[in-house]
């Protein structure tokens, strides 16, 4: 019985052993490299046949170790082409943890192509001697045409946050629009719906600083007269982006290539931020100060959960970190720190060295969190008593040597006299 006991057992580790190899494979490990594959731009888009089309691959690093060389390899089927079979594989080279690359890949639509949804194959590796991992992914190629006639117009452009920083990541949502007020419309005599097909959109970007990482989106169906509807793309501003007002394109395939348009989507971007500013003097008495400032965010739209830190050395802050929370454009808020100079050096009296002093702001502009060293002061130590004692203790021997001057000098005037 013993034994049979034991063979059991046997048999019931060796299942749950097998079992959880299965469901955890070595490829899938939390620290190795593992690479994930996304088309982020189809240029143009629809594909037209007979032309180039232009892929933005998109290869993100979503394990937990570095890869080391990686490798993307293009495997087209009819009706696409290479536009060189040197070009088949691509090198992105070492991809750490958390980051991406793009690689931009060339393809021809074959003049015999029809319209309709065509798949590619895209392979991607780590490194030279790793496996290579294989995605499809669906291309559409031409535009179907329809007797609609609604039109598509770009109604409202909503930004989130509303004035991007460098390195800010965001939404853009648009809001497309059907500007037909009729369920029907006349023309030549014939009878035509107003619905509006909208058969593609695509948010595209010629600023290299700046990607959209969404899909285009396709085949959303009707939008009868005065209806609707919401696009939301995904933005990211590179920490270079200058200021100022960045143009992105929303090209729209509609109803027919007639009823195509492309369409301008301003995006802005401001890399001020909050400022602190001393509003009465930063001076110390015997080692104790009460420190005014006011806050002003200098940036166009709202920041939340502002705060700002002192930093000195040998200072004692209270509090330590003021809370303010959000903040309008423009606005001015007055916070008051109690400082504490905890060990001062030769005491509080004679010569006295300023104490360099920070502050550090810390807020939220949408979902990006910031920091900037928003002052660089001196605080001034001092104590008012020693220096008045100073100043009485030398008038006084002032005053002594000017009582033991004036009899002296007395004296020998009269003895010269004599």
């Amino acid at each position: 019985m013993k034994l049979i006991r034991s063979h059991v057992v046997a048999v019931a580790f060796s299942f749950l052993l097998v079992t959880l190899v299965l469901a955890f494979p070595a490829s899938a490990s939390v620290g190795s490299a593992n690479l994930k594959v996304t088309i982020i731009e189809t240029s143009p888009y629809p594909a037209k046949i007979g032309q180039y089309l232009t892929l933005t691959v998109q290869v993100e690093n979503v394990g937990g170790d570095k890869a080391e060389n990686v490798d993307i390899r293009v495997v087209p089927e009819y009706p696409f082409s290479l536009d060189s079979s040197a070009n088949a594989v691509r090198n992105i080279g070492a991809l750490g943890p958390g980051r991406t690359a793009t690689k931009e890949i060339h393809l021809f639509v074959d003049k015999g192509a029809r319209k309709g949804t065509r798949s590619i194959d895209i392979y991607s590796r780590p490194s030279g001697d790793s496996p290579w991992s294989e995605e499809t992914f669906d291309i559409r190629i031409g535009t179907e045409t329809f007797d609609s006639k609604g039109t598509v117009e770009l109604k409202e452009i909503v930004s989130e946050p509303e004035v991007f920083m460098p390195g800010d990541r965001g939404t853009v949502t648009l809001t497309l629009c059907n500007t037909a007020t009729t369920p029907t419309v006349t023309i030549g005599g014939e009878d035509f719906d107003t619905n509006a097909r909208i058969q593609s959109a695509v948010l595209e970007t010629s600023n290299d600083g700046i990607t959209v990482s969404s899909a285009p989106y396709v085949e959303m169906g009707l939008l009868g007269p005065g209806d609707s509807i919401d696009l939301t793309f995904n933005v990211e501003v590179g920490e270079d982006v200058g200021g100022g007002t960045h143009n992105l394109v929303l090209a729209i395939e509609g109803n027919s290539f007639d009823y195509s348009s492309r369409k301008n989507v301003p995006l802005e971007v401001d890399s001020s931020n909050v400022r602190v500013i001393p509003s009465k003097p930063l001076e110390m008495v015997d080692g104790k100060a009460i420190l005014e400032f006011d806050v002003a965010n200098t940036h166009p739209n709202e920041f939340s959960s502002v705060s700002i830190k002192p930093e000195a050395e040998g200072v004692e802050f209270y509090p330590a970190e003021y809370f303010i929370g959000p903040m309008d454009p423009d606005e001015l808020f007055t916070i008051e720190f109690d400082a504490t100079y905890g060990n001062p050096v030769g005491g509080y009296g004679g010569d006295r060295e300023p104490i360099n002093m920070s502050l550090t702001a810390s807020y939220s502009n949408g979902i990006n969190r910031h920091e900037n060293i928003a002052g660089n002061l001196e605080l001034s130590t001092g104590s008012p008593e020693s220096d008045s004692l100073e100043f009485d203790s030398g008038a006084a021997v002032a005053g002594g040597v000017v009582a033991l001057f004036v009899p002296a000098a007395l004296l020998f005037y009269r003895r010269k006299k004599q």
